[in-house]
């Protein structure tokens, strides 16, 4: 590409993917609120219908919860075989526009369509038809985000769901980004935004208003990404078949957690995520690396590497859940879980694999 080119980005989220899924296989569950996990007392809600999260369900919630907020809940077990060819299905579809995709996960991806395959004119043509083409070949719906970056497309993607499409344009960028709720800044989580908030940082035009040392005191390496994307500027390219070693998920709690319950549904559903990713490239690990970021934003780490790979979901479970407890009973509250799988065996790959972490 061209130095100074303006980059046309594409970011792709299926909605409500694994709920979806299984709405539309089973047309008893459509219009129903359904949460895709187990009932069970130590279950977790891998994925929510629009219609469950309009009671306040959500993914990475504890089962008891989930059906405290909403009585006529519907559990469904999770059915990630499906999901994962219906992900190769969406993937192929991007694959006919542009071999510069990147996806996060099953159900989402980001698209560099600068010089997309088909000639298509315009970003926003090109997303239509993409998520034209998904409906017709999976009976899904997907919503998209438009722009010149990474970082405003993502944002973008969120503000049509479910089944539309937002553009940030290039010369609008600065002026929206401005006027963005510093809570709805992609990488700014629950207790970061208070954090901000404290400092009386409302808004991106708050933050565009420190400067670079001021946002490096407070907030670290993360200061130097807060200084550009109050400007509405991300550098990262789409970043097909990166070199991967490792797999991992992590969730950020809306609030610091105590409750061991609902901190081990956390790192279920953060294992969940990730061999929902080990299926879909049938790659196995022996270590697992279990993230811990507490109140205070301290980062805690607990690994573990058994001799041969790890071959089963309740396995993966196991092992991270071994791995939390040994911090029981917090100390302090917890603010975010992660799960990671590594040193892989790959039957069907050359290379190393990872998954981007991704924050639900």
């Amino acid at each position: 590409m061209d130095e100074g080119r303006i980059r046309k980005i594409i970011h792709i989220d299926m909605d409500a993917f694994y709920a979806s899924v299984e709405q539309r296989d089973d047309p008893t569950l459509k219009g129903k609120p359904v949460a895709v996990g187990y009932p069970a007392k130590r279950g977790v809600v891998a994925a929510a219908s629009y219609e469950a999260r309009g009671f306040g369900v959500r993914s990475a919630m504890p089962s008891t919860i989930a059906t405290r907020k909403c009585a006529q809940l519907v559990f469904v077990p999770p059915r990630f075989d499906v999901y994962r060819e219906v992900s190769k299905q969406v993937q192929a579809i991007f694959k006919d526009y542009t071999p510069l995709v990147e996806p996060l996960s099953l159900d989402e991806a980001y698209l560099d369509v600068t010089d997309n395959l088909k000639g298509i004119p315009t970003a926003w043509e090109t997303a239509k038809e993409i998520r034209a083409r998904i409906y017709e070949e999976t009976r899904l719906t997907a919503s998209a985000g438009i722009s010149c970056n990474k970082f405003l497309a993502k944002i973008a993607s969120d503000y049509r769901k479910p089944n539309g499409q937002f553009a940030i344009l290039p010369d609008e960028a600065e002026a929206f980004v401005a006027a963005l709720s510093i809570a709805k800044f992609h990488g700014v989580g629950p207790k970061t935004a208070a954090k901000m908030h404290a400092l009386g940082i409302e808004t991106g035009a708050d933050l565009r208003g420190q400067t670079l040392a001021f946002l490096q005191e407070r907030f670290g390496k993360a200061g130097n990404w807060y200084f550009e994307i109050a400007r509405g500027q991300d550098d990262r390219p789409v970043q097909p078949d990166r070199e991967r070693k490792s797999s991992g998920s992590e969730t950020t709690f809306p609030e610091d957690l105590l409750d061991p319950v609902r901190i081990e549904a956390g790192v279920i559903a953060m294992a969940d995520d990730v061999w929902a990713w080990c299926e879909k490239t049938n790659c196995r690990g022996r270590t697992v690396t279990v993230k811990i970021k507490w109140a205070n934003f301290q980062i805690s780490s607990r690994s573990r590497s058994i001799e041969t790979p790890i071959e089963t979901r309740d396995k993966l479970h196991e092992l991270a859940l071994e791995l939390i407890r040994t911090v029981f009973p917090p100390q302090k509250g917890i603010r975010l879980v992660g799960v990671t799988l590594s040193n892989f065996r790959l039957p069907n790959m050359g290379a190393d694999a990872e998954l981007p972490f991704r924050e639900i």
